[in-house]
């Protein structure tokens, strides 16, 4: 006689063990494939070195693209936080999470924003032309949710970026991927 399952309601949704199992499983594979390493001390792989032109090496051009991408969506963070005040006790651990991930990018991060600024705040100039998704959704419930579709679209881009750079990179993508995955999972449970 089989055991039978606990019945379960199917909710569409990823379990949080699942989530997890994944982060974990991206994280180890980004680990290892690290790819050839240079034996002569530097520990640099051919990709890695900057060519004779003088132009910035792989690993440094996707440093700075996750750095800028991390701050556009602690822009975004800003925006709904000015918007919403209410959701700060919400979003605020979320906001100080990506903004680490600005951090370990190698960027500037911005000040946290006060929450009786009526606008985000623009600490850090942008060089190309603001975006139409830096301005929050009217009701709360739109805003966190276009917050989660922002965090799961820069994960999957990150984790997809994942081939194109080396071994210490690729894994601070995966983990940071992960981590967007697991925001945009908690913005949209939260809203149920």
């Amino acid at each position: 006689m089989p055991f039978p399952l606990p019945p379960r309601a199917p909710s569409g949704l990823p379990r949080r063990r699942t989530l997890l199992a994944s982060a974990a499983g991206a994280a180890l594979l980004a680990g290892c494939s690290s790819g050839p390493r240079d034996s002569g001390g530097s520990g640099n792989s051919g990709k890695e070195e900057e060519s004779a032109g003088g132009s910035p090496s792989v690993t440094e051009r996707a440093r700075a693209r996750a750095a800028r991408e991390s701050h556009a969506l602690v822009e975004r963070y800003d925006a709904v936080l000015a918007a919403h005040p209410a959701l700060t006790e919400r979003l605020a651990p979320l906001r100080a999470e990506v903004v680490r991930h600005v951090e370990a990018f190698g960027g500037t991060p911005t000040a946290s924003p006060t929450p009786s600024s009526a606008a985000p705040s623009s600490a850090m100039p942008s060089s190309s032309a603001p975006s139409p998704s830096s301005s929050a959704p009217v009701s709360a419930k739109d805003a966190v949710a276009a917050l989660a579709a922002a965090e799961r679209t820069l994960a999957d881009s990150r984790a997809a970026a994942l081939l194109d750079v080396p071994g210490e990179l690729a894994r601070l993508l995966a983990s940071v991927a992960a981590a967007g995955a697991a925001h945009a999972y908690l913005l949209t449970e939260g809203a149920r």
